[in-house]
């Protein structure tokens, strides 16, 4: 089996266990992974996670030419600029997930750091998660937002619209995602009930010892 056959297998096995599980409906949500010779395989546009065949997956060369396989993903502009901008990046997941799209929506919430320092993993697997405005999808001016962040966020939420997250492989991004929402599931069931957060002193004790990115 040949590396890029191998990928192909395993997005459409990651995309099918996000939708089985509930975490994108439809057609929503996409996937893309750095291939070896610099170029993405990339989930197509207007196809549910949870029924892809991988001959069809959308093949791009280095530069972002479509050579194989349907039309993209028209969020090509966010994984774009988190190739661009965090050189380590293997893999971008982007979801539609019900509790981080409800927790862009309420008032208040920080939008240098959505999420609440509930739990370890959440610091661990993600660091800061900014909150981006609300674009339409497949606007250029998403990516722009990604670029502005200049490589320092591994993951973002579009507010009224979802998850983006950036990860040193496949299976990083994807279980980091699957973070997001469960910790974003955990700050809507505790908001207003005044829950026992991590201690500053608790969260640069992670950020040290796991080498977290947290500015």
């Amino acid at each position: 089996m040949t590396e890029v056959v191998r990928l192909r297998e395993d997005m459409c096995r990651a995309a099918a266990s996000l939708f089985t599980r509930g975490l994108t409906g439809g057609a929503s949500g996409n996937i893309s992974v750095r291939l070896p010779d610099g170029g993405l395989l990339v989930t197509p546009t207007g196809q549910s996670l949870g029924a892809l065949d991988p001959g069809r997956l959308s093949r791009l060369d280095a530069t972002g030419r479509l050579v194989e396989g349907d039309p993209p993903t028209k969020e090509m502009p966010l994984h774009e600029a988190f190739y661009e901008t965090r050189s380590r990046t293997a893999a971008v997941v982007h979801l539609h997930s019900t509790h981080s799209v409800a927790l862009s929506m309420l008032p208040g919430v920080n939008a240098d750091n959505l999420l609440p320092p509930l739990t370890p993993y959440a610091v661990m697997r993600l660091g800061k998660v900014s909150l981006l405005p609300v674009y339409l999808p497949g606007d250029p001016a998403m990516g722009e937002a990604v670029r502005g962040l200049a490589g320092r966020r591994s993951a973002v939420v579009l507010a009224n619209h979802g998850p983006v997250v950036a990860g040193a492989s496949l299976e990083a991004a994807v279980y980091a995602i699957e973070e997001l929402e469960e910790t974003a599931k955990l700050a809507l069931l505790t908001r207003g009930l005044s829950p026992r957060l991590l201690s500053p002193d608790h969260v640069a004790e992670i950020v040290a010892r796991y080498g977290v990115e947290w500015e």
